[in-house]
């Protein structure tokens, strides 16, 4: 699978790495692309995010949700050539560690395993939320030993969901994505409709195709702008995370991956222009504030006595979000663990489900124990790990645009297409997430710009928990390397030439 450029074995499938034994064949290329819509959350990652990039763009939000497109885009088809010289369910981890050794590897599938202990509480956390709401139980949802006690309920459920398999996975996350597409689009249309018709209930504005220019705002308000965008992107690659279990391997999650990026980009613009068409500039600035319950109030304006049906758009969303968000983590566990990267008990797979159950079950323990501790601390503490997500998920997508020039290096200068789309895609859009990540990095130094607007040790709380999690990272990595070594044997390689040259798809 692999040519190594030193010494020693290659990281490829001819060293003698163990056979997974994950369900081949257990979903094909639509049941991929709806894990990958899925796993970012469109109903919630409009609600949190959407009145904040009106805050700082103003009218001109469409145009960055457009903008932070891009380098997704770019970096979908990183993913996508890479799966096809390398169907490993580690991704980044896999890939990386090929092109760029096992140091760097190792690093990549810690932020990739940290996004998800980030993040999967807090998803089960809006679903709850937003559930109770729907179902008029608002003391319910005002209670916090309540929420919270429903929310761990929801991890675990999802979890097991998980382990049982890949096709009941699938074939749930089909009908959420059915139902969360289905509200969303009846809110925008009527939203719209109300518009045109003149009987909004806010200060309306008629859309106008001036507000897909992303520049309209300044430089300043863009970068800002973006910094929110990725993260309503991010989450697509869980597509590609299945591609041991997926039908034609080599292509079919890369194709959903993209495809992905592609169906979000609708998704959001739509919706983007009716909200800010209904609402105005001013509503959603003075509600930014609020994140995903500015969206509870829009749902009751422009919807009236079935504002229900937007609140279960983003509860099915975070619902879905939060059983599709242990995938990547835990097969990145997987993967690194039959490396000898991880302890080997973490390889395990279910004899009778064919799905990895220790993995899957401790990334489900340790972000239930993430969610309860931060909570503990405050409110604005798990709004704070929220935002810490752009540094890891900036960090891992670059990683990855630069792998795929560099593992594909022999071959960018073949063609036009191997160069553009194989060499100077992906090292563009790794070069704006860069960018992102350093300006995300000076923004969250200011302890002003957390969710309490308090500092720890000087800085601001988001600022804090990257870094704790990057060297927290660092001491696992160094002490596991003094534990086991086998896998930092491993050689930097290049790929493939057979399959790099096989039918492209």
């Amino acid at each position: 699978m692999a040519h190594d450029d030193g010494a020693g074995g290659g990281g490829g499938p001819e060293t003698g790495i163990p056979e997974a034994g994950l369900k081949a064949n257990a979903i094909g290329f639509l049941d991929a692309l709806v894990i990958g819509l899925n796993s970012t959350s469109p109903a919630y990652s409009l609600a949190a995010v959407i009145g904040p990039i009106v805050a700082l763009v103003g009218i001109y939000a469409p145009g960055v949700m457009l903008a932070s497109f891009v380098p997704m885009l770019l970096i979908a088809a990183a993913f996508y050539y890479l799966n096809k010289v390398d169907q490993d369910c580690g991704t980044t981890f896999s890939w990386v560690t090929r092109a760029m050794g096992p140091w760097a590897g190792w690093l990549g599938g810690w932020a990739i395993a940290m996004t998800g202990v980030l993040v999967i509480g807090s998803l089960a956390d809006v679903a709850v939320h937003f559930g109770l709401l729907a179902a008029g139980l608002d003391g319910w949802a005002a209670n916090a030993l309540v929420r919270q006690g429903l929310t761990v309920l929801v991890i675990l459920v999802m979890t097991a969901i998980c382990v049982i398999g890949t096709e009941m996975s699938a074939k749930l996350q089909n009908v959420l994505i059915l139902a969360q597409v289905f509200f969303l689009l009846v809110f925008a249309v009527v939203a719209l409709y109300r518009v045109y018709a003149d009987t909004s209930t806010l200060d309306s504005i008629k859309p106008s195709a001036s507000w897909l220019n992303p520049f309209g705002a300044g430089g300043a308000a863009l970068t800002g702008g973006l910094l929110l965008g990725v993260f309503i992107y991010w989450g697509w690659e869980s597509a590609v995370n299945l591609t041991e279990e997926v039908e034609n391997s080599a292509t079919a999650p890369g194709k959903a991956g993209i495809w992905s990026t592609v169906v979000l980009l609708v998704t959001y613009l739509s919706v983007g222009f009716a909200v800010v068409a209904y609402a105005g500039t001013v509503f959603l600035a003075e509600n930014a504030s609020e994140e995903e319950a500015v969206f509870a109030v829009l749902a009751h304006e422009v919807m009236g006595g079935w504002d229900w049906v937007v609140l279960l758009a983003v509860c099915t969303s975070a619902l879905a979000s939060t059983q599709t968000t242990i995938i990547p983590a835990s097969r990145t566990a997987l993967s690194m663990a039959r490396r000898h990267a991880l302890p080997q008990g973490l390889a395990h797979i279910h004899p009778r489900f064919r799905t990895p159950d220790v993995s899957t079950w401790w990334v489900a323990g340790i972000a239930i124990g993430w969610y309860l501790v931060v909570n503990q601390i405050s409110e604005n503490a798990l709004l704070d790990s929220l935002t810490a997500l752009s540094l890891l998920i900036a960090f891992y997508y670059a990683l990855t645009g630069l792998a795929c020039a560099i593992y594909y290096r022999r071959h960018l200068l073949e063609n036009v297409h191997n160069f553009v789309l194989i060499g100077l895609g992906p090292v563009a859009g790794a070069g704006l997430l860069a960018w992102l990540l350093v300006e995300s990095i000076g923004d969250m130094a200011n302890p002003e710009n957390s969710a309490g607007g308090i500092s720890w040790f000087g800085l601001g709380p988001p600022l804090v928990i990257g870094i704790a999690i990057a060297v927290v990272g660092v001491l696992v990595m160094c002490f596991w390397r003094v534990r086991d070594g086998r896998f930092w044997q491993e050689r930097r390689s290049v790929a493939d030439p057979e399959l790099v040259h096989a039918k492209k798809s």
